[in-house]
């Protein structure tokens, strides 16, 4: 005869933990509208020339800062290029900082941080004293002073937004090591003669997946605010190329911020709602991650 489980245990067998965190986040209905939202705007961003449908570095000499119209849905800009079209791919800049910057801090930061928190002693000091002089500098003045020396570019702004990002997340790992590397199947994998890099691959990275994807997408909405910072300064993404940063540069203006909102209006809520909607997102995986709410 066959064995059957009781049909009464299977809602329990169901209930597996990223079923449970899945469900924690859903509860989360700020965090669901955000993703939402994030994902049309990157679907914006991505498809930007088959929406907008013009040529985002088109001028037109005739129709310079003219009004929202059926022709310019949100006006056109100094030298008569459609802002829409602009916001439209400007977002494509932005939203690419932002994601690969923010993964550069969270690779190094898991690696580090893993790294830091398994082996202890000396080597977790040097790690946590290289952390702390990271954040002992205020990183929108480094930042300045490195596209001052180095040139203001994309590459430039990733490296330098992400080389300051990663101790937030390198401490999180570390304290989440800590607490992992005397659990036992850890410890039964080390009796075994399992290597370090080996146990850190495929018992400690898996293990705190979870915590970074929150400092993840935190380090997102960061990323893109200083790029907006970097780019706005003019020491970021530079024109011809858009970003909502250095659209933004056009309300250095006082006439422009009161006769032309157009200008400067649809860059700064593209950039507010995306990093607040992104910041909801964390919140959400935070709060689905955390045993406490389960």
């Amino acid at each position: 005869m066959t064995a059957t489980v009781p049909s009464g245990n299977a809602p329990a067998l169901r209930r597996s933990p990223g079923r449970l965190m899945l469900r924690r986040f859903l509860r989360h209905r700020l965090a669901v509208a955000s993703t939402v939202l994030v994902f049309v705007i990157i679907a914006l961003a991505v498809f930007a020339g088959a929406v907008a449908g013009v040529d985002p570095d088109a001028t037109d000499l005739g129709a310079t800062r003219q009004g929202p119209s059926a022709a310019h849905w949100l006006g056109t800009d100094t030298v008569g290029r459609d802002v829409f079209s602009r916001l439209l791919h400007a977002g494509r800049v932005s939203l690419l900082v932002g994601v690969l910057a923010a993964l550069l801090a969270v690779a190094l930061g898991t690696v580090l941080g893993t790294i830091a928190g398994y082996f202890g002693g000396w080597i977790d000091g040097l790690v946590m004293r290289l952390a702390d002089v990271f954040m002992s500098f205020p990183s929108l003045v480094v930042i300045i002073v490195l596209a001052g020396i180095i040139g203001p570019s994309v590459p430039t702004l990733v490296i330098a937004i992400g080389l300051f990002q990663w101790p937030v997340c390198g401490r999180l790992v570390r304290g989440v090591t800590l607490s992992l590397r005397e659990q036992e199947y850890v410890l039964a994998s080390r009796a075994t003669g399992s290597s370090p890099a080996w146990l850190i691959r495929k018992h400690l990275v898996p293990a705190v997946l979870p915590a970074v994807s929150v400092a993840a997408t935190l380090a997102v909405a960061q990323a893109i605010g200083l790029e907006a910072t970097m780019s706005f300064l003019g020491l970021g993404v530079q024109a011809p190329a858009a970003s909502w940063g250095n659209m933004l540069t056009d309300a250095q203006s006082l006439t422009v911020v009161r006769t032309m909102p157009w200008l400067w209006l649809p860059p700064g809520l593209a950039v507010a709602v995306t990093v607040l909607a992104v910041n909801f997102i964390g919140d959400g995986l935070r709060d689905a991650v955390d045993p406490r709410q389960s």
